[in-house]
């Protein structure tokens, strides 16, 4: 009869122990990326993995972990014997983000809008209630509010396309460009036209126009860049 493992079994501690030490890591990732989302570490600030582990009360050990996996998101660069700088983005940045969020969304767009008919619906209708929520929250000068449902939108849309490293790839540069984004919100004038865009994209899924849903996808972030670019430019903002 095999033997039951017993908790002191070394075995068993040593899979514990990593199971711990992972979760431990996840969590200092998950906190150093919201800290450089919301810039509660701005861009440019540097400071030792002890000064980081401190602000957010953990370890040194999972922040350094943590800050290698945040370093291949481009979110900040680790340099030896100096700690962790958060990364900040010049304008030729954001352009580069937005070459590949319009080839992304557009694909992303064409394989919902090709996904059999219940699933198509189901995502269209998720793609609604997020344009629904952002219209509430334009209506009522709620600009955080409209930001995250306009976040959770294109989310959406991404996680409906079903191809992990699409969603990947586009987290990993959403979160380069958020700080982008939220910054010029409140300059932006056209928050209106996003809804009626979102919608667009919407009804071409429903429908099944694979190529309208492609083509409204595209269209909608080439004129968010084309409206965010000049904002950089016009109000000096050489580094986000």
């Amino acid at each position: 009869m095999a033997r039951a493992r017993s908790s002191e079994d070394p075995e068993t501690q040593g899979a514990a122990a990593g199971e711990k030490r992972i979760s431990l890591v996840d969590d200092a990732y998950a906190a150093m990326r919201a800290a450089i989302r919301d810039a509660s570490f701005a861009p440019g600030y540097q400071a030792s993995e002890q000064e980081i582990a401190l602000r957010l009360g953990m370890s040194r050990t999972p922040v350094h972990e943590a800050a290698i996996r945040l370093q291949e998101d481009g979110l900040v660069r680790v340099l030896p014997r100096k700690g962790i700088l958060i990364l900040a983005l010049a304008p030729d940045d954001m352009r580069e983000i937005y070459d590949v969020v319009i080839a992304m969304e557009g694909r992303a767009a064409e394989l919902v809008a090709a996904l059999p008919d219940e699933a198509r619906l189901a995502a269209a209708q998720t793609l609604d209630a997020h344009t629904d929520a952002m219209a509430a929250a334009h209506a009522r000068g709620d600009l955080p509010g409209w930001g995250s449902a306009d976040a959770a939108f294109h989310a959406a849309l991404i996680a409906q396309a079903r191809n992990g490293r699409m969603s990947r790839i586009v987290q990993a540069i959403n979160d380069q460009s958020h700080r982008a984004r939220m910054l010029t919100l409140n300059l932006r004038r056209t928050l209106d036209a996003s809804i009626g865009e979102h919608r667009r994209i919407a009804v071409a899924i429903r429908a099944g126009a694979i190529e309208d849903a492609l083509e409204a996808a595209r269209q909608h972030r080439i004129r968010a860049r084309d409206e965010l670019l000049p904002l950089l430019n016009s109000y000096g903002l050489k580094h986000l």
